[in-house]
């Protein structure tokens, strides 16, 4: 083993000390919060029993190298009585967490080693060990005013983070190729997006019946008048067709308002895009009246339906981009401003930081989703020779930790090799089986059936996904695929949403489908056809 730090049991700031040392380390190797709570709970209950009724303890902790190139974290809490017999309630509590707990007594003296495997520790380099005993090094001494310096610290680092989600979600919201921006109930601009300037010039501030006046085409101004005085009498959404003006010119926009309700339901503003059809309405209005292009119309029905569908697509990206994206940042700023009136530092502690860490976190999460939906695209060079036997074991053993978590079974029969996209078929997977490990109740039970089978005169392979979760119901299976579309709560169930909207996506790209059953609290069952 590798020793990082070293601390001396005495007392309950020892205790507290080792507790929040070993979360540290875990964090810096990259584990997960619920991991790290795990091991260092299961640490400091032994090391309790050492400060209660221990002779001369002490904690080391560790990177243990492993075959293989693996590594994990150890602690190994040195004492010269046996701690399980003075405590063994502590002890079996303590094995129950971190499940890989050993001890041995040699020459008098006991130890008692647990163990906490490191994910993807190929990135736990000699210099990274290196600059974990640095770290705790400098580390100075642990007290009460310490421990609220420290506090004080992070808030700064969680500062900084808003300030980088933030520019994270303008450069996003900067990216798409449409206008968005968000109004108050009286329509006063508060965000938007860099185009919407460039279009309508920095002095764009409100969304009136005067400002519409100027935006859109005359003859359009009366629909655009009745449609937002309808929309804020009703608090409803509005998606419509019209002109706004653009460099001396009126080009056709898909217009869309939505209504920006607060955690209460209340409506507070409203989210506006719009998205530029102008040459698709000029192909509209070309064909309409000219009989000889009547067969080119027919052959473009196929293109204007997938550019609907990716027009709804950025309606969707704008309302996430202003409303999803926006509610972390706004919670954050609250918290944060909060924090900085007339609370005391213990005050601020107990209130704000989980939420304000929670929030950002959130954040991030929304921002890299969104960022990967929209970067998944497909290109006929990028297919090749896949074994799907080859990409599941893979998936699966990224699980490792969850499937042991949980006691879950999962069952694969023998797959095909088919072409396709590596990397998209792996998130495939990925997104299927862990929704099967996310949302059930007590052991999941996963089984993965395949079958060689005919449709509309072509064979595919279909690739059954059957689990034991809490299921859905029938109403709510059209909405499923809808990207950022969530059937619970956040504190129910981990995640944004975008998961099988990102599967939908990638089984697009390989010219398959995706059907989906499912019976309320016994299970789901998701049919995958890939042509053969």
């Amino acid at each position: 083993m590798e020793e990082i730090v070293r601390i001396n049991l005495d007392n309950e700031m020892d205790l507290i000390m080792a507790h929040k040392r070993t979360m540290k380390l875990a964090e810096l190797c990259g584990l997960m919060l619920s991991a790290q709570t795990r091991f260092a709970t299961a640490v400091s209950e032994i090391a309790r029993c050492s400060i209660a009724y221990g002779e001369n303890s002490n904690l080391k902790l560790g990177i243990t190298f492993l075959s293989g190139g693996k590594k994990e974290i150890t602690a190994v809490i040195t004492d010269g009585v046996d701690l399980e017999k003075c405590n063994p309630e502590a002890y079996a509590y303590a094995s129950r967490l971190s499940k890989e707990i050993v001890k041995r007594h040699h020459n008098g003296v006991y130890e008692i080693l647990l163990n906490l495997k490191i994910p993807f520790s190929g990135i736990i380099s000699p210099v990274r060990i290196a600059s974990f005993i640095d770290y705790f090094k400098k580390e100075i001494s642990f007290s009460p005013y310490d421990e609220l310096r420290k506090k004080n610290i992070q808030l700064i680092e969680l500062s900084e983070k808003l300030s980088e989600s933030e520019s994270k979600y303008r450069q996003l919201t900067d990216t798409l190729p449409l206008l968005v921006f968000s109004v108050t109930a009286t329509g006063a601009v508060t965000l938007s997006n860099k185009r919407v300037n460039e279009v309508f010039g920095s002095g764009f501030n409100s969304f009136t019946q005067t400002s519409i006046a100027t935006v859109f085409h005359p003859d359009d101004i009366a629909m655009m008048s009745n449609a937002w005085d309808t929309v804020k009498r009703r608090g409803s959404s509005f998606s419509g067709q019209a002109r706004i003006s653009s460099k001396d010119e009126y080009l056709w926009h898909l217009i869309s308002i939505v209504p920006d309700n607060n955690e209460n339901g209340d409506v507070f503003g409203y989210i506006i895009s719009m998205v530029n059809i102008h040459a698709q309405k000029l192909v509209e209005e070309t064909l309409k009246d000219n009989k000889e292009l009547r067969q080119a119309q027919e052959n473009l029905k196929t293109s204007n339906a997938e550019l609907s569908k990716k027009n709804k697509e950025l309606e969707q990206f704008a309302y996430i981009a202003s409303h999803d994206l926006q509610e972390p940042l706004r919670k954050i700023r609250n918290f944060t401003s909060l924090a900085e009136r007339n609370l005391s530092e213990e005050e601020k502690e107990k209130l704000y930081f989980n939420k304000i860490n929670s929030s950002a976190e959130r954040m991030s999460r929304l921002i890299t989703d969104v960022l990967n939906y929209s970067k998944l695209s497909v290109d006929d060079r990028s297919f090749s020779a896949v074994d799907l036997n080859v990409v599941l074991n893979e998936v699966i053993g990224d699980f490792e930790f969850q499937i042991e978590e949980k006691n879950a079974a999962i069952t694969v029969a023998e797959l095909p090799v088919i072409q396709g996209i590596p990397i998209q078929l792996s998130q495939l997977f990925y997104n299927l089986i862990g929704n099967s490990l996310k949302f059930v109740e007590g052991k999941p039970k996963v089984v993965i059936n395949y079958d060689k089978v005919e449709k509309k005169q072509q064979f595919f392979h279909k690739i059954a996904v059957i689990d034991n979760g809490i299921g859905i119901e029938e109403k709510h299976l059209s909405k499923i695929f809808t990207i950022f579309k969530r059937l619970h709560h956040q504190s129910e169930y981990e995640g944004t949403g975008i998961g099988l909207a990102l599967c939908e996506k990638i089984i697009e790209n390989h010219h398959g489908s995706i059907e989906i059953s499912s019976i309320p609290n016994q299970g789901t069952t998701i049919d995958v056809y890939l042509p053969v």
